[in-house]
């Protein structure tokens, strides 16, 4: 039976006086005991997310467990095995495989016929470009690790999204998928020591010296950031020429200073789930200790940790938190780890009681949209539903005809499609939830939970 402890916010102070276990400290992590528990707890909580076989496996997650202070070695393995399985799936036939079936031996051709018919086609799916980074580090983390041909083949793999998801030139073009993925693809390959082809290098190089990371008319703090450690890696590893080299260190100087400049008053670059990724930034450039932009922001991460309620927030929390980056993963070895830690479950959501009412908007500026706003109704709700709640709750209610899609991401779900509207990533279009005052959401559509008698505008906009 799990155990349920408090909100982490509420009992931090508490925490204080909880036995902790003496781990070797970090030289960038949360200061202080009180501090450390409060992480480790938070640790445990993931580590009881990640046991629960109804939820997906996510490679971020993995990363997370294995970036920790201490582990749990039966779970994070029996965690590993499950990502297996759902890659061994996908990428389990070689690359020239599975581009030219009809070229490559036969040993079933009704397995080959299913497996097109499923979706693995390269030719018919979008690359998978940040999953697959993702994965990729989950393997270099991996105590013991995998053997090297499996190893070699997602490399491969990888090296050949790096470019079919790209559209366009180097200076005006840009990524199918987007730019925070196509520098995870970039970072996986670095911490694996595998060269990456210059150009690919360049175009981010580009879009970082043309601020071309902004989303929806804001900052990317969390692209810029990725894109940095791509950088960072790139040229402690030596995987480049000394004249591209000094560009990158140039760039990435570049990013540190804006996170600094645009650190807010509340210490978060960004907001709180986009500051743990600059915090990485730091963490690899070896200035943890030396910014005080990041002594604030860890503070600001500590009072806010009730923030993180989901696998893949706590995940993008924790190694920041244990004063790691991904950067790390390049260095790490496999040897004695304390095997000390215990899954704990989550809080329930709190049964609010009674009902709500929220406006609810839907806007599109597009040509082939037939007005600017299509949908604006009341929409009742129990008091305690999330975001993704009150939309179910619309698309049942009458007459108005309200339908949605989400799309299963490592972050959650995903508004993919509106009124029939699709949100289309080579047109760079995406569904931006907004609050009445045009502020942007800082939560995905089921961790937000609005207000009685607040608006929320869905609107179909560009990145």
């Amino acid at each position: 039976m799990l155990w349920h402890p408090p909100s982490l916010s509420s009992m931090w102070l508490l925490l204080f006086l909880l036995q902790a276990a003496v781990l070797p400290a970090q030289l960038c992590e949360a200061p202080g005991e009180a501090a450390a528990v409060a992480v480790r707890v938070l640790s445990a909580r993931l580590l009881g997310l990640a046991a629960d076989p109804a939820r997906d496996p996510d490679p971020s997650v993995y990363l997370a467990l294995r970036l920790g202070a201490d582990h749990n070695r039966r779970e994070e393995e029996q965690y590993l095995a499950r990502l297996r399985d759902v890659f061994q799936r996908r990428y389990g036939r070689s690359l020239q495989t599975a581009i030219y079936p009809h070229n490559a031996p036969h040993g079933h051709p009704q397995q080959d016929a299913a497996a097109t018919e499923h979706g693995t086609s390269v030719e018919a799916e979008q690359p998978e470009t940040g999953r697959l980074a993702l994965y990729l580090l989950g393997l270099r983390a991996a105590c013991p690790p995998p053997e090297h041909g499996l190893q070699r083949t997602l490399v491969t793999w990888l090296k050949f999204y790096l470019e079919e998801d790209w559209a366009g030139p180097r200076r005006h073009g840009h990524p199918l998928t987007s730019y925070y993925q196509y520098g995870l693809g970039v970072l996986a390959l670095c911490v694996h020591h595998k060269r990456v082809r210059e150009e690919v290098i360049r175009r981010l190089l580009v879009a970082e010296q043309h601020s071309k990371f902004g989303h929806g008319g804001g900052s990317a703090v969390d692209t810029e950031a990725v894109v940095a450690l791509a950088f960072t890696c790139l040229e402690r590893e030596r995987l480049v020429g000394a004249g591209l080299t000094a560009e990158l260190r140039t760039a990435t100087r570049r990013v540190r200073r804006r996170m600094v400049e645009a650190q807010g008053q509340d210490g978060f670059f960004g907001n709180v789930y986009s500051t743990p990724w600059a915090m990485q930034v730091f963490i690899a450039s070896k200035m943890c200790r030396t910014q005080p932009a990041y002594g604030r922001a860890m503070a600001a991460l500590l009072g806010d940790l009730d923030a993180f309620t989901t696998g893949a927030t706590m995940a993008q929390a924790l190694p920041a938190l244990h004063g790691r980056s991904y950067l790390d993963i390049a260095s790490m070895q496999c040897q004695e780890e304390p095997d000390t830690l215990v899954s704990v479950g989550l809080d329930p959501p709190p049964v609010v009681p009674g009902d709500k009412v929220v406006r609810l908007v839907v806007e599109c500026q597009e040509l082939r949209c037939p007005q600017h706003r299509l949908y604006d109704q009341l929409v009742p709700a129990p008091a305690g539903a999330s975001l993704l709640d009150v939309l179910k709750v619309a698309a049942v209610q009458g007459p108005h005809n309200f339908t949605f899609d989400t799309q299963d991401t490592p972050q959650g779900p995903f508004l993919s499609r509106v009124l029939g509207l699709e949100a289309r990533q080579q047109d760079r279009s995406y569904w931006q939830l907004l609050t009445a005052l045009s502020t942007s959401l800082q939560m995905g559509v089921a961790d937000y939970r609005p207000q009685d008698r607040e608006t929320l505008i869905l609107r179909l906009s560009h990145w």
